[in-house]
């Protein structure tokens, strides 16, 4: 299982998506705000991930 990198766009729980602020041991810190429904939505801005929930759907080095 490949960890994200910071500014990967990631995607977990039922379709959100966001891009990796930070990485710990067994977690990534995410922005949703990069999502265009956000405001929709009204949750957090920040959320934690552990590694084994979500999907790499972009690669910033890749850019």
């Amino acid at each position: 299982m490949a960890k994200a990198q910071v500014g990967d766009i990631v995607e977990f729980k039922d379709g959100l998506t966001g891009i990796v602020e930070k990485i710990n041991e067994n977690s990534v810190i995410v922005d949703l705000t990069f999502m265009e429904n956000f405001n929709e939505l009204g949750i957090e801005e920040k959320t934690v991930v552990n590694h084994k929930n979500y999907k790499i759907i972009h690669s910033a080095q890749n850019d």
